[in-house]
């Protein structure tokens, strides 16, 4: 018999990567709600209750609500939302950081899919705390380009319109308060001891996304072998070579795929680690759908784009 699989959320700009992605698969079965019941608790309930792999795709608030719906033990739940990203009782959705966290989300009933930005940070600086190449209670500073798409429907409409505000040819930085919304996770994951400084900034294309952490007074190439060493044999999380692939970084260079690329570059202790991806795939959907086929045991590139 087929899992059978919900999306709830689907509407949104990662449910709809999901479903893409799910859309021409013949290894699942996939529970559709009817349009004039996407927003009917009871039909919602009985759809939640019904599968054996559920996707919450919907603000913190909804995701929480939906999880209290499900009334059974056999229902497993991917969050794509913020809501139990460090919450207990809910395994972290990044296969590659560990043997440990694979194991975690392949027994899972609960899985808190990685934000984006976070995706990045934590992609580059788990492993140098975990061997310890950086210290856990060290300074570290980290700025993170992105797509429009990354900030939903009303973000892409706004950048899409033809009156949009002229300056939105330029990148712009946002989240000054130094609180964004994914530095809890990147510290609660990574074992930090000290918030890290952290921009993001949105650029005029549609998706992609390169996230730089700056390492001061860190050899590039302890970095580079303690990286590549981590995730020697992974499918979806490389290493380019010292120095990176090219001269430049282009943030869009992942876009349409569902992994992820690690480039450290350097000069006499000078040191960055830049994670390039897509902020729809390793980002968000891709790394759902990837979540998925580790619980259900199948091959974790089923259904992505490498």
């Amino acid at each position: 018999m087929k899992p059978k699989v919900f999306i709830d959320g689907k509407e949104g700009t990662t449910g709809l990567r999901i479903y893409e992605r799910l859309g021409a698969r013949d290894d699942i079965e996939l529970l559709l709600i009817d349009e004039d019941k996407r927003k009917d608790t009871a039909e919602r309930s009985k759809l939640l209750n019904a599968a054996d792999i559920a996707f919450l795709c919907l603000p913190d608030a909804a995701a929480k609500e939906a999880v209290s719906l499900i009334e059974n033990d056999t229902t497993r739940v991917i969050d794509a939302s913020t809501a139990h990203r460090t919450a207990e009782g809910w395994d972290y959705g990044f296969a590659e950081l560990s043997p440990a966290h694979r194991a975690a989300i392949a027994a899972s009933r609960r899985v808190a899919n990685p934000g984006c930005h976070a995706s990045g940070f934590i992609a580059a600086v788990y492993p140098l705390i975990a061997h310890d190449v950086v210290p856990a209670d060290g300074a570290l500073t980290c700025t993170s380009l992105t797509g429009y798409s990354g900030g939903g429907k009303k973000l892409i409409a706004e950048y899409e319109d033809e009156n949009r505000d002229p300056r939105h040819k330029s990148h712009r930085i946002y989240g000054l308060d130094l609180h964004h919304k994914h530095l809890p996770e990147m510290e609660y994951v990574c074992g930090l001891l000290e918030t890290p400084v952290f921009v993001p900034i949105l650029g005029d294309f549609y998706q992609g996304m390169a996230t730089t952490v700056m390492l001061p007074g860190v050899d590039a190439q302890v970095v580079h072998d303690c990286l590549a060493a981590h995730y020697a044999g992974q499918a979806l999380v490389t290493v380019a070579p010292l120095g990176g692939d090219e001269p430049v970084i282009y943030a869009d260079t992942l876009a349409g795929r569902d992994s992820l690329r690690l480039l450290v570059c350097g000069h006499e202790g000078q040191t960055i680690v830049t994670a390039l991806f897509d902020n729809l795939g390793k980002g968000a959907s891709g790394a759902a759908v990837q979540n998925m086929n580790i619980m259900l045991g199948l091959d974790e590139t089923a259904g992505l784009t490498i």
